[in-house]
């Protein structure tokens, strides 16, 4: 007897069940968890970590990350408005920043501000300064293509009828077509939030004092000082998940609301409707 199309789903998917349970069962078996709790989740000796890793570690990431993140979307949003900008020189350097930054590790970047800077400038920078500073640089290069793409993303119909009623250019883009690309743009822009946060990890590369240690050099400090195994790296993580789990779900949510998939809904709405109203005609 020939199986229907809902039949054979259902007996691929619990074929499929059962070979995942199947694998999880011998994972259960043949793992050491004595070994792992001692490796990963060894908690007594890491005590002594709190309360400094959430009042310093992830206090110094937060605003590493912060202030990045501002002057990142500030430069971003200037990049962006010389990419599109009808002067060419505007354009070419936008677009020679951004392919640069987006094409070298971030971590050359703290590497130059932190060791370089001094060297070439006789500058000495802060922890704060060089990992914000740093987290700016490559942050606006990728703000910068995120913009660019919501202000492209905005009807030219808009700005046409803006400079008909005798608005100037700035400011029919001030007020018309880049608040509309923000909101466009804001979920995109939160994953670069999330980026930037993870990227703040690259400033252990140039040393920092105790006070400005962020989450990455705590865990890494914590595996020689408490030897606890791995178990002050799980907590970092788990640290910095609490700052990037929210952030996770707060895109997923201004996605949902996004212009786009509203009218998307709109439309699903509107041709679920159709068969029904033209039965009931």
């Amino acid at each position: 007897m020939a199986l229907s199309n809902r039949d054979r789903a259902r007996l691929s998917l619990g074929i499929q069940a059962a070979i995942f349970a199947g694998i999880v069962v011998v994972l259960i078996i043949i793992i050491d968890w004595t070994a792992v709790q001692r490796s990963f989740f060894n908690l007594e000796p890491v005590m002594a970590m709190f309360p400094e890793v959430i009042t310093v570690g992830l206090w110094n990431t937060v605003r590493y990350t912060f202030f990045g993140f501002l002057f990142g979307l500030i430069g971003g949003t200037v990049l962006a408005l010389m990419r599109i900008a009808s002067f060419p020189v505007y354009r070419w350097f936008a677009t020679l920043y951004i392919e640069f930054f987006r094409g070298i590790p971030a971590i050359l970047v703290f590497i130059a501000l932190g060791f370089g800077a001094s060297l070439a400038f006789g500058l000495n920078l802060s922890t704060l300064q060089t990992a914000s500073t740093a987290l700016a640089i490559v942050g606006a290069a990728y703000i910068a293509e995120t913009i660019r793409a919501g202000l492209q993303a905005v009807p030219k119909g808009q700005m046409e009828a803006a400079r008909a009623l005798g608005m100037p250019a700035w400011r029919a883009m001030l007020t018309i077509q880049i608040p509309q690309a923000f909101r466009i743009v804001l979920p995109p822009l939160t994953n670069e939030a999330i980026l930037l946060t993870k990227d703040s990890s690259l400033i252990f590369v140039v040393g920092m004092a105790g006070s400005a240690a962020e989450l990455t050099k705590m865990g890494r400090d914590g595996i020689t000082m408490y030897q606890a195994g791995m178990t002050p790296l799980v907590v970092a993580g788990v640290c910095y998940l609490l700052i990037t789990v929210p952030l996770s779900i707060l895109a997923r949510r201004m996605e949902e609301r996004s212009p786009t998939n509203s009218s998307r809904r709109r439309h699903k709405k509107k041709a679920t409707a159709s068969p029904v109203s033209s039965g009931v005609a």
